[in-house]
């Protein structure tokens, strides 16, 4: 089993600032719903706490603070390049450090946690916005990916 004693504090840093970097994706996909959104993304933090014992390394990433990269960017694209960026990343060194289920864990997770966020604000009488839809697609494509 992986857990937080795997990594460095600077690799543990980016496993921890992936999932907050996919529901900010999400978030900024679309105008409207932000508290609603984020307050989504803190009950999927606290859904996935109750699943506790599945995966070590996933009980250790919920069980901490959620991280969001302090960067500031110019516009809601370079937001989500940087973040589509930074979910590959996470992937290629979980990869490298977890087992397989323990990665597909990881990546479930990050689906989940976007699909949340965008169903918390309805978008012209739908769960899930055409642009939010867009940006959980494009998440989706870079778990699938690995960095390079």
């Amino acid at each position: 089993m992986t857990s937080k004693a795997d990594f460095t504090d600077e690799e543990w840093r980016l496993v921890l600032e992936a999932p907050p970097s996919a529901g900010m994706i999400v978030v900024t996909a679309q105008h409207g719903g932000s508290f609603r959104e984020t307050i989504a993304m803190a009950k999927a933090y606290a859904e996935a706490r109750q699943q506790h014992g599945k995966s070590q390394l996933l009980d250790e990433i919920v069980a901490a603070k959620p991280e969001r990269d302090h960067t500031h960017f110019h516009s809601a694209d370079e937001l989500k390049q940087h973040g589509l960026q930074s979910l590959r990343d996470a992937v290629t060194l979980l990869q490298k450090k977890a087992t397989a289920e323990e990665l597909e864990d990881y990546r479930q997770f990050i689906v989940t946690l976007s699909h949340k966020v965008a169903a918390a604000h309805r978008e012209h009488g739908q769960d899930v916005g055409e642009a939010e839809q867009a940006a959980i697609d494009d998440i989706t494509k870079a778990l699938q990916e690995t960095a390079g």
